[in-house]
């Protein structure tokens, strides 16, 4: 996530700590190869240039050049301050007061409104929610299957009618979610590809009708500066409370979401940060700014771990590594609880010190693990209790049911040995379990 945005803020951080001594002419040097990050990153003209300006009223007014920790100085207020453009505080759904709570999103066509709908009513359940979807879209019949197919696989209701008109299908939703004691609804209304005054005609009528708690506009993270615009244009018609941006796992330059708050003025709530039902994150300003100037998101990392580690596993886990029993059905164990957190890029990004240049190089490839875990599917219960006895005969069958090559089950089974002699030497100097490392076990 953003980063082409992260390398150049560290090149830039970089140079900044070359320096002994900072002069005002190096900060005017660096609040100028900062305003071109901004530019090139697609952020609007006039955000790019209020944030340099603030950025420079702060660092002088510190007092930077006089610090004996300049750089670092620098960089707390860039970083505070691209939270600050960014919302400051993250901001919770409203919810009702007498259930249900209703939930409209809003969006052009092709920007994920659908997907995310899935998304939002997965997280909600998880939190102990009992949403119902509504499948409003009725100008492209697609769109409501799509919405039952996402439903059933978050597991969540959807009701919707082709042949009834979108506000009577929102308010017998609303009635459906009352007698069935459902506390959510969450409505997917129509789009467009482009934006014209019938779908807003509808939207205006769909919101008159429902009088929803939240009006979340959901927008397209690869688009930049359009994203913004069509924006502007809903917030006029029908208007939103929140905006959720999607396809934030791609190569997004990050001109959306470092804009889209200071233009509207309405805070971003969520990122689709994947194709995946689970791939939704609750948007928190200043952990972004974190991972932007690459310090890393240690807290988003730690809540993801929560969510993905077994702790009944990971407790039987500690004990094997204590006696350096630990084999190859382990090791797929944690694999897939890696898997579980998302991809590898992303976990690693929220890694204080892995963002920016120390990523750059780096092509982090998530079928390795796809391949890894297939090798070991294809190993017996034995050869994976004791890899030892795999000789040459038993490496090419199971090359052949992973359909891997001889090579990457060489490769696996050195790596693996490699690990395990490791979990000896641990024990050897005394191995303190996950405590010693700052686990919670």
């Amino acid at each position: 996530m953003f980063q082409e945005l992260t390398g150049k803020f560290d090149t830039v951080f970089r140079k900044l700590k070359g320096h002994g001594k900072i002069s005002e002419k190096h900060l005017s040097e660096t609040m100028r190869e900062i305003r071109k990050i901004l530019l090139e990153a697609d952020v609007n003209y006039k955000i790019a240039k209020d944030f340099v300006a603030a950025v420079s009223e702060k660092a002088l007014g510190a007092e930077v050049v006089k610090s004996i920790t300049p750089a670092q100085q620098i960089i707390k207020i860039v970083h505070d301050e691209l939270a600050a453009l960014m919302g400051g505080v993250d901001k919770p759904l409203r919810t009702a007061n007498i259930p249900p709570t209703v939930i409209m999103v809003v969006g052009l066509q092709g920007a994920g409104k659908t997907t995310f709908c899935g998304k939002l009513a997965r997280l909600l359940k998880k939190q102990g929610k009992s949403p119902l979807l509504v499948g409003a879209d009725l100008q492209r019949p697609a769109a409501v299957e799509q919405l039952r197919i996402v439903g059933e696989q978050v597991g969540v209701p959807m009701y919707s009618d082709l042949d009834a008109k979108p506000i009577e299908v929102c308010k017998q939703g609303f009635t459906e979610a009352r007698q069935r004691g459902l506390d959510t609804l969450i409505v997917d209304t129509a789009g467009r590809l482009h934006i014209d005054d019938a779908l807003m005609d509808e939207l205006d009528a769909v919101k008159k009708a429902l009088q929803p708690h939240e009006v979340l506009f959901v927008a397209d993270g690869m688009t930049g500066q359009d994203a913004v615009t069509a924006a502007t244009r809903f917030l006029a018609r029908p208007g939103f409370t929140g905006i959720v941006l999607t396809k934030m796992d791609g190569d997004a330059r990050g001109g959306a979401a470092l804009s889209i708050k200071g233009v509207t003025g309405v805070p971003i709530k969520f990122i689709g940060t994947g194709e995946k039902l689970d791939a939704l994150e609750k948007f928190h300003p200043d952990r972004m700014a974190g991972r932007i100037l690459g310090m890393g998101d240690i807290v988003s990392l730690v809540e993801k771990a929560q969510e993905s580690v077994d702790l009944e596993k990971a407790k039987k886990l500690e004990k094997k590594l204590r006696k350096a029993e630990f084999t190859v059905e382990d090791f797929r164990d944690q694999l897939q609880q890696i898997k579980k957190m998302g991809p590898l890029s992303q976990v690693l990004g929220m890694i204080p010190g892995m963002g920016g240049q120390a990523m750059k190089n780096v092509q982090v490839d998530d079928r390795a693990l796809v391949r890894i875990e297939a090798v070991i599917n294809s190993m017996t219960l034995e050869e994976r209790a004791r890899p030892q006895i795999i000789n040459g005969s038993r490496r090419k069958r199971i090359a052949r049911g992973s359909g891997t090559s001889v090579q990457d089950v060489n490769r696996f089974l050195k790596q693996f040995a490699a690990m395990q002699k490791m979990m000896k030497q641990m024990k050897k100097r005394g191995f303190r379990g996950g405590r010693g490392m700052g686990l919670p076990f």
